[in-house]
């Protein structure tokens, strides 16, 4: 997350339903998004900027990092993965967009890789709609509506170690910073 919170505040999330007693799956993490976003008072509580994404961070089950993320018009994560971690993101308001790529990348030791042509996969994602993923998952989320806000919940597990961020030019993709918890805490 690159842009300033607008709260650094935790907060538990209302849908309490037991949390996993063990460590959270993939699963566990997209039903925790699911509960969390239908809480239309938590929803309501994040403030909104019209030039950059806002977050409060939020208490995920088993000890996994979650968050309550507001999207301007217009913005987006840009390419990334979330290294070790699974996670899971649903949309509570409005619509996201969602680029990855269905390949399993190396984890280290790489600066530029050149990508076969049918890696590309495009998800939209209205309000209600969300998605699990596993280690490693390379993606981007935009907004693209030029008028309304979205706003998204998200989990990890286990807590981000750190974010890899990319730039892309069609088909290469290279690997331009590495950011851990306190870039962006």
């Amino acid at each position: 997350m690159s842009v300033a919170p607008s709260s650094s505040a935790s907060r538990s999330a209302s849908p309490s339903a037991s949390a996993p007693a063990a460590t959270p799956t993939q699963a566990d993490l997209l039903d925790f998004v699911r509960r969390t976003a239908a809480d239309s008072a938590l929803i309501a509580s994040l403030p909104l900027d019209p030039e950059g994404r806002t977050w409060v961070r939020l208490e995920g089950p088993g000890g996994s990092e979650a968050w309550l993320i507001g999207w301007p018009p217009g913005t987006g994560t840009g390419w990334h993965d979330h290294a070790d971690s699974v996670g899971a993101f649903l949309t509570a308001q409005g619509e996201l967009k969602e680029n990855s790529l269905a390949a399993r990348l190396p984890t280290d030791g790489w600066k530029t890789l050149e990508l076969s042509e049918d890696v590309d996969r495009e998800r939209r994602l209205s309000a209600g709609n969300g998605r699990s993923f596993g280690q490693h998952h390379v993606h981007e989320v935009l907004n693209e509506s030029r008028a309304e806000h979205a706003i998204s919940v998200h989990a990890y597990y286990p807590p981000l170690p750190r974010i890899r961020r990319y730039s892309r030019t069609g088909q290469i993709l290279r690997l331009e910073q590495v950011e851990r918890p306190e870039d962006w805490q």
